[in-house]
């Protein structure tokens, strides 16, 4: 039997414990802020109302109650914790096998400077699952699947991968190099589009109620994804990172197909743009991470690789100087981020 330990207890780290641990080859541990909300098990459920319920080995704040037992580490984690962990890992991490969910937040980087060039490590290329956490430590809803995975993996033995496809019953299959992991025009792009097309110039509006994030979308976000979208091959050309541009990915020829396809995508559904409620109407919630994981980790580390290759990004610059300042004035107002 396998070891997994989970660090981080959001919404991936849930869904994720609950499936795999379904698996009667696999004991789950949880690395999180908040151990005490953990108690006994955790489950899952899907659309179809299929349930994954897992016996939660061990559950703490403390790595090394955790990190020595386990075979495998896998992070679920936002940016700006990834390096924090990855040091309070470290004096227990020696052969360990470490991964993570999202890889274009600095994860590979940060681990390689952390636990040596020569460290075991996987990223998948785009989140396994949409999921939201409906009780904090006890169930999620896993919103939707995807048809297959990829995964970068460094320093591992043949094998590994496969394991993952029986794992989340899902194929999984290697990339060729770490970058088509790294390199993402998925949420670094895909969000912060978005939120530029909303409420660039529109930050104090006042709504009735939530705004749609997807099943809303429009043309003009959509334009703009396909306008960053370009200019982030140019990157991955760079990196001899072969990742689908928006539209091929999204099986349209422009900005009207990809829109029609963004607001009917049935996982999509029910997914509300960061907002909070002010006085009975609803404002953007510029503390969601939306803004403070896709800007200043997601985004920024695109816009730091193109100015190593002095690759012109006029449309990544707008959007990525529009939500840095929206943080940094929230920041000065005392809002907590």
């Amino acid at each position: 039997m396998k070891t997994i330990c989970i660090c981080g207890g959001g919404s991936l780290g849930h869904v994720m414990a609950a499936v795999l641990g379904s698996h009667n080859d696999l004991k789950i541990n949880i690395l999180t802020g908040h151990p005490e909300a953990w108690k006994g098990s955790v489950c899952a459920i899907d659309a179809a109302g299929k349930i994954y319920n897992t016996a939660i080995n061990k559950a703490t704040g403390n790595a090394a109650d955790v990190i020595p037992e386990s075979d495998i580490i896998l992070f679920c984690l936002p940016g700006y914790l990834i390096r924090e962990t990855l040091l309070k890992i470290r004096p227990f991490a020696q052969g360990k096998t470490v991964g993570s969910v999202v890889s274009s937040t600095g994860f590979f980087q940060n681990a390689e400077e952390i636990l040596g060039s020569d460290a075991p490590l996987f990223g998948f290329q785009r989140v396994p699952f949409i999921a939201r956490v409906r009780e904090y430590g006890k169930t999620a809803d896993l919103l939707g699947y995807k048809k297959e995975l990829l995964m970068a993996a460094e320093n591992i033995r043949d094998g590994f991968i496969g394991l993952w496809s029986d794992w989340l019953m899902t194929p999984v299959y290697k990339l060729d190099n770490k970058w088509e992991a790294i390199l993402s025009n998925s949420n670094p792009l895909l969000h912060t589009s978005r939120l530029y097309s909303l409420w660039n110039n529109h930050e104090k509006e006042l709504y009735s109620e939530p705004i749609l994030f997807y099943e809303q979308w429009d043309d003009k976000s959509s334009e703009l994804y396909i306008s960053m979208d370009r200019e982030f091959q140019q990157l991955c050309k760079r990196y001899d990172a072969h990742i689908p541009d928006v539209l091929t990915y999204y099986e349209s020829v422009n900005a009207q197909e990809l829109t029609q396809k963004l607001c009917s995508i049935k996982a999509f559904k029910g997914i509300f743009a960061p907002m909070k409620q002010a006085d009975g109407e609803y404002m953007p919630d510029f503390t969601s991470r939306y803004f403070t994981e896709d800007f200043p980790y997601g985004l920024q580390l695109i816009k730091d690789l193109t100015v190593k290759y002095d690759i012109e990004t006029p449309t990544i610059d707008k959007v990525l100087d529009w939500g840095i300042k929206i943080i940094q004035i929230n920041r000065d107002s005392g809002v907590q981020i």
